[in-house]
């Protein structure tokens, strides 16, 4: 019952980084998914790939596992480098490739 520790990355659905400044620990799928042969659907008999727990840091999320002594791989956060970019900028007269109809 192995557990990851990450900070999820922001939803491609939505600019801001609202639900991406928490921490969250899941557990690995302990098995491989059935499939359904009527419906289709798939199926696991691991409860645990239900649980997902949100932390407000890396250290309380550490504290959490070690605590209840679960198991834990830890991916270290990534941070996404901020590019400046302004409106202006697309109609700029130094641009390498001019802006037109």
């Amino acid at each position: 019952m192995l557990a990851r520790i990450y900070r999820p990355a922001k939803t491609a659905m939505q600019s801001g980084k609202a639900n991406a400044r928490q921490w969250r620990l899941e557990f690995e799928p302990a098995s491989a998914r059935s499939i359904d042969p009527l419906m289709g659907w798939t199926s696991s008999a691991d409860m645990n790939g239900q649980v997902r727990l949100d932390f407000d840091s890396q250290e309380e999320a550490v504290a959490y596992a070690e605590r209840y002594g679960i198991p834990f791989r830890l991916h270290e956060a990534q941070e996404a480098p901020v590019i400046l970019k302004a409106y202006a900028d697309n109609f700029a007269t130094h641009r390498k490739v001019p802006w037109t109809h």
